[in-house]
């Protein structure tokens, strides 16, 4: 056919519709066009399916809300090439990734004319030492994200070797770090849906814990600490307080299981003993029974007493022999009884201490916080922590104001309660890291690990602003609660126990200056 111009082909098409009476929809004219122009028919664009395709995708992470936007950009012009690059893009797989690391680096342009047209990137500033840090910071993220996903490893190693060889061409780094990120974003969405997982399951093994020992208080008491130690957000030293936690359980549940399992054993001895001894009853008094029977048959049939003597004398001795019998098994089932009374005793004493242990073992019971005992223990935990690391650690004392007056007029009661509100409110202010403590009386301690000093002190006084701000309520009466605190950084070779007494005489120095003020030692 010859060539036709496209306003020629037009009218024919017009014609042949008029002519076939068909209706000029655009299907029917792109058909007919395409036959008087003698091209193959091009199927039409789906875009309205496809939108539908683009706004299922998940837009979890920024790398995928910026590919389905693309995605859609592509379709809005109809652009079959934009939609594949956008569709694979998504994937974490683009043309360019999907060739050898050499083969990219023998593809891409290495002119300085190409460097200066990527936008964004300044020839200056892309020095083989700023690769190197981009790799390091690459290299330490890695570990957190695994290695499961064999093609983001692959891409990574690729980027690395990239940014790591000599003369690296920074448009075919743009380019690679631009698939790593795409890759990146969904791993890392991976790798936070696993970590919920893996906290679910926790709890669900806490919870199954919990439900099979309902009648050991000690244990509920442990259980309900490690829900809230394992609650997000959370941190290695939550996580270590947990894994301390579950040992501390485990060993009370391996202790009183041994000593329940021997108890066991030995009713299940003494049962066994017991049946033995009945048995033996029984068949003695059988014995005697059919013995006392032949010799009333030998009575009745003794005509003289010389023949009934014999008979007696049977009789006396079987008669005895039983009385013995009889006697030697109730003693040694009083034995029995007596040693399970006391296994039983023993049993029950446990428990008392387990549940004794349980309810004192490291929270104070009036405020919830930690005891004496959870402090040395927490303390011993932080300043181990501060010499592996060489992080700072504060600790900061605080005593309430006008305590013993509060006390005086309005009774313990009411002080208790204070108590209470002022350990409720500095667990709101404190970060999950942090810990508080009571250390006796009205006074506490909060262990601020990875601060500094005057951070510690401005952490004090943020929790005094908010005291101020939640008045302590005892039926109508609103009460101002304030606190002198004294605030000391861990030296280097200071001990835990001495850093809290510089922080205490710090305190006092706070309240003889007019009490409600935070004073570093």
């Amino acid at each position: 056919m010859d060539d036709k111009k496209p306003f020629e082909i037009a009218r024919e098409t017009l014609k042949l519709l008029s002519t076939r009476k068909l209706a000029p929809t655009p299907a029917n004219y792109q058909a007919i066009y395409s036959e008087v122009a003698g091209v193959p028919i091009e199927p039409p664009f789906p875009a309205d399916r496809l939108h539908d395709i683009a706004r299922a995708l998940p837009t979890k992470t920024p790398g995928q809300q910026k590919q389905r936007g693309l995605l859609e950009s592509a379709i809005g012009q109809l652009n079959w090439a934009g939609v594949k690059s956008a569709l694979m893009a998504y994937g974490g797989f683009s043309p360019a990734a999907t060739l050898p690391v050499d083969a990219r680096v023998a593809t891409a342009p290495a002119s300085p004319s190409a460097l200066s047209a990527a936008p964004g990137l300044g020839a200056s500033a892309l020095t083989p030492d700023f690769f190197e840090q981009v790799a390091r910071l690459i290299e330490y993220a890695l570990p957190a994200l695994g290695n499961d996903d064999a093609r983001f490893v692959e891409q990574s190693q690729a980027l690395l070797q990239t940014m790591r060889r000599p003369g690296a061409d920074a448009t075919v780094v743009k380019q690679l770090l631009s698939n790593f990120s795409h890759r990146l974003s969904f791993v890392a969405e991976d790798q936070a849906e696993i970590k919920a997982a893996l906290l679910k399951l926790l709890h669900l093994i806490i919870e199954n814990i919990g439900e099979l020992s309902l009648d050991d208080r000690w244990l509920q008491g442990q259980i309900e600490a490690l829900m809230t130690a394992s609650k997000p957000p959370l941190s290695l030293r939550r996580l270590d307080d947990v894994e301390r936690r579950l040992k501390d359980v485990i060993f009370k549940q391996t202790e009183i299981k041994g000593r329940a399992l021997e108890a066991q054993e030995e009713m299940r001895s003494m049962l066994a003993t017991f049946i033995e001894r009945l048995s033996q009853m029984t068949e003695s008094t059988s014995a005697y029974h059919s013995q006392m029977e032949a010799s009333a048959r030998l009575i009745e049939q003794a005509k003289t007493l010389a023949e009934i003597a014999p008979v007696l004398k049977d009789v006396v001795g079987a008669t005895r022999s039983m009385a013995h019998d009889s006697l030697a098994a109730r003693d040694e089932l009083h034995g029995m009884r007596r040693k399970a009374q006391a296994t039983e005793a023993e049993i029950a004493k446990l428990h008392q201490e387990l549940d004794r242990v349980g309810a004192q073992a490291r929270h104070d019971p009036l405020t919830g916080v930690l005891n004496r005992k959870g402090l040395d223990e927490a303390l011993e935990r932080e300043v181990s922590n501060v010499r592996r690391k060489d992080t700072p650690l504060c600790l900061a004392l605080l005593d309430i104001d006008n305590f013993k007056k509060l006390n005086d007029k309005l009774g313990h009661a009411t002080g208790d309660e204070a108590l209470a509100h002022l350990a409720g409110v500095a667990r709101e202010v404190m970060r999950p890291q942090d810990t508080l403590a009571r250390y006796g009386g009205e006074e506490f301690v909060i262990l601020l690990p990875d601060t500094a000093l005057e951070n510690g002190m401005e952490a004090m006084t943020r929790l005094q602003r908010e005291l101020s701000k939640r008045f302590f309520l005892t039926g109508t009466k609103k009460i101002l609660i304030t606190f002198s605190a004294g605030v000391a950084q861990l030296a280097a070779d200071e001990t835990g126990p001495e850093a809290i007494r510089r922080a205490d005489q710090a305190m006092y120095l706070a309240k003889r200056a007019g009490k409600n003020r935070v004073l570093g030692a």
